[in-house]
């Protein structure tokens, strides 16, 4: 934030899972709020999720590499299209944030991105990142509006839990004994995105590592 007295520290919240604020100078925030805006133009692009049971989700969604529908991905999206291919230089992002989470990086085959909108009233409930075949750590990078983000435990929605505030520019990753906690988004902080990046609202860019490899044919992929 600007103006703060003292550089916020490198965080572990919980065992596996670390926060690193300010990861993302101005500059290449730019870049990927530019990017996303691309990313999220159609064919294959942002669109409302509607979950098994009937509820719509409040964040808006675009996927790059694999198309994601609660609980299995394809490579088709809901408008038909093909789903826009995972971009090299998130592939290379997701190793930078893997060297600076400590982790190794060797065999890690990111293949997926996850963006998220948020307007100043869209949440996420309580969820574990579960569809992926691979366990890899979850990359998570915000943009935009400040969010209060609860991460959990392995268990259960209920506590315990941690509340924190995501920053535009910080690098939260999740992995080995947190891979599978519950974690969402209680609330947006409107008003709080950088001037600089022209953006209203939050974007949350979440890099994964599904496993699935390139199958041959382009059909869904259930995930039990």
């Amino acid at each position: 934030m600007d103006g703060e007295l003292f550089p916020r520290d490198r965080t572990e919240v919980a065992p596996g899972a670390v926060l690193l604020p300010d990861w993302l100078d101005e500059r290449r925030q730019r870049e990927l709020v530019a990017a996303c805006r691309e990313w999220a133009r159609p064919p294959a692009g942002m669109r409302t999720v509607r979950t098994p049971g009937g509820g719509v989700m409040s964040a808006k969604v675009v996927c790059l590499g694999w198309h994601w529908r609660p609980y299995h991905f394809s490579k088709t999206a809901d408008d038909g299209a093909l789903v826009k291919p995972f971009p090299p230089e998130l592939r290379e992002l997701a190793r930078q944030a893997i060297e600076a989470y400590g982790a190794p990086g060797d065999g890690l085959e990111y293949d997926m991105a996850l963006l998220n909108f948020y307007d100043a009233k869209a949440h996420m409930g309580m969820h574990q990142d579960k569809d992926e075949l691979s366990k890899a750590p979850v990359i998570s990078l915000s943009l935009g509006d400040t969010c209060v983000f609860r991460f959990g435990n392995t268990e259960s929605r209920s506590r315990p839990y941690t509340d924190l505030e995501l920053r535009s520019g910080d690098l939260f990753i999740f992995g080995g004994p947190s891979r599978l906690a519950f974690h969402g988004v209680p609330r947006i902080l409107p008003g709080t995105a950088p001037s600089s990046l022209g953006l209203t609202g939050r974007l949350n860019l979440t890099l994964r590592a599904t496993g699935l490899g390139s199958p041959a044919e382009q059909g869904d992929l259930e995930r039990a």
